[in-house]
C-alpha cells in the first residue's frame, strides 16, 4: 500500500536526467542491446555474501551455500514485458487507482509512479509523483518506449514482476542467488571501471546529483547488453537498473512490505549511493515501481525449460 512518506524515502535510496527517456550522452545511441531472452546456467557453489561492506547493511560478511540455477543473460525487456501483458491482459499497479491513503496529496491519488528529476532552486525535490507514469511511460505520460524494446522494463513494482515470473513459468531470484551470479567468482571493484578508467557499466559519472558527465555513453537507461557480460555471461548485473529479488526485509522508516533490490542503478554515483557492487542493497516497497527499478528471473530445474519464453544456453 502506498504511503504519503514513500517519496521522501526514496530520496535516501536513489543514487540523472532522467526527463528523457534514454539519453546517450555522447552522440547517436549506436547500442541496440540484445534482443533474444537466453538464460545461462549458474553451477552450484559456496561464496561470501556481503563480502567487504561498504555500507551497514550489506554486512556482516557470512558464507553461503547454493544449489546451481539458470537466471536470465539480461534483465528482462520491454518487449518480453509487452509481450506477457498482449499475452494477459495484465494491468501493471501504477495503472490501477491508488488506495485512498490520509495524507495523500491529491496527484498521489491517481494513477502514476515515482521519476526521478534534477532537483532545482524552485524545486529541491529528487522524485516526483509522475501522474500517468508506467510501464510503457517510463518517465512521464508524455515519455515513451516506442523504439526502445530492447531497454529494461520498468515501473514494475514486485507485485508485477511476480505476476511476469508466474506467467514465464519460474520466479525472482532471492538475494543470495543475485549476488552470487552478480559476483560471478570474481573480485569486486570499487567502481566499475577497467584498468584504463572506461567505465564497463551504466552508472552516474560526475557529482550526484548535479550532472551526469555521461562517460559510460548514457545519463539514464540503456538497452540491456551494452557492456560487457561479468564472467558468468551475464550483462548489467551492476549499474542500469536495479533489479527485485523475492528476499523481503525490515526497514524501519516505513511500516509497508520492503523487499530487496540489488545491484544499483545509472542513478548511483561514487559520491552517493555507491551500489553498483554485488554486496550493495537497498530496500523497496513492494507496491512502489520506479523509473530505474526492474528484474531479471530464475529456474532451479537443471534441464531444457519448454517455454518459449526463453532459449537457454545448454551447458556442457
Amino acid at each position: 500500500m502506498m504511503r504519503p512518506l514513500v517519496i521522501a524515502v526514496l530520496l535516501l535510496q536513489g543514487c540523472s536526467d532522467a526527463g528523457n527517456e534514454r539519453e546517450a550522452a555522447s552522440g547517436e545511441d549506436k547500442c541496440r542491446g540484445i534482443s533474444n531472452s537466453e538464460m545461462v546456467w549458474v553451477d552450484g557453489g559456496s561464496f561470501t555474501m556481503g563480502d567487504d561492506p561498504l555500507y551497514r547493511e550489506e554486512g556482516p560478511p557470512r558464507e553461503v551455500s547454493l544449489d546451481g540455477f539458470w537466471i536470465s543473460r539480461t534483465e528482462i525487456t520491454n518487449s518480453q514485458f509487452g509481450e506477457f501483458v498482449a499475452d494477459t491482459g495484465y494491468v501493471t499497479e501504477a495503472e490501477r487507482d491508488p488506495p485512498e491513503i490520509p495524507g495523500a496529496t491529491q496527484e498521489m491519488l491517481q494513477p502514476g509512479s515515482a521519476v526521478f528529476r534534477v532537483p532545482s532552486r524552485d524545486n529541491p525535490n529528487w522524485w516526483i509523483w509522475s501522474i500517468g507514469a508506467q510501464w510503457r511511460s517510463p518517465s512521464g505520460p508524455e515519455s515513451t518506449i516506442e523504439g526502445r524494446g530492447n531497454d529494461p522494463v520498468v515501473q514494475v513494482t514486485y507485485r508485477d514482476a511476480l505476476a511476469y515470473a508466474d506467467w514465464a513459468g519460474m520466479s525472482l531470484p532471492s538475494e543470495e542467488q543475485w549476488e552470487y551470479a552478480a559476483k560471478a567468482g570474481t573480485a569486486t571493484f570499487p567502481e566499475p571501471k577497467n584498468s584504463s578508467g572506461k567505465p564497463q557499466a551504466n552508472y552516474y559519472q560526475g557529482v550526484f546529483p548535479a550532472r551526469d558527465l555521461g562517460e559510460d555513453g548514457y545519463t539514464s537507461r540503456a538497452p540491456v547488453g551494452c557492456f560487457e557480460p561479468n564472467a558468468f555471461g551475464l550483462h548489467d548485473m551492476i549499474g542500469n537498473v536495479w533489479e527485485w529479488t523475492t528476499s523481503s526485509a525490515r526497514r524501519t522508516d516505513t511500516m509497508a512490505p520492503v523487499n530487496v533490490i540489488k545491484g544499483g542503478s545509472f542513478l548511483c554515483a561514487a559520491n552517493y549511493c555507491a551500489r553498483y557492487r554485488p554486496a550493495a542493497r537497498q530496500f523497496q516497497e513492494r507496491d512502489l515501481g520506479t523509473d530505474h527499478i526492474g528484474f531479471r528471473l530464475v529456474n532451479t530445474q537443471r534441464g531444457i525449460l519448454s517455454d518459449d519464453v526463453v532459449r537457454l544456453n545448454v551447458p556442457d
